[in-house]
């Protein structure tokens, strides 16, 4: 399943934070997380990230480990192929 994280920061970005979000993002991958890309973005949210999760559960998850850098929100993303297969 596909994702689309939305994430405000509380802070601006430092290294510490970014070697803390990779050994997170290694320890998602052993749950059967891939990581596409991640954007940093102007506007509402600061990153933007695409991922790929076995379920719901394991995204949740992912996404709880890294709460604390700020508040976020996890979109469910259907390719525009798989739509295309159910139309009439």
């Amino acid at each position: 399943m596909w994702f689309i994280r939305l994430v405000k920061l509380k802070n601006p970005p430092s290294k510490a934070q970014r070697e803390e979000v990779d050994r997170k993002r290694a320890e998602a991958e052993k749950w059967g997380v891939k990581f596409h890309e991640t954007f940093f973005t102007l506007g509402r949210y600061d990153l933007v990230s695409i991922i790929e999760a076995p379920d719901e559960k394991t995204a949740l998850r992912y996404s709880i480990s890294t709460g604390a850098y700020g508040p976020s929100e996890t979109l469910v993303a259907v390719s525009r192929d798989e739509v295309s297969k159910w139309m009439k």
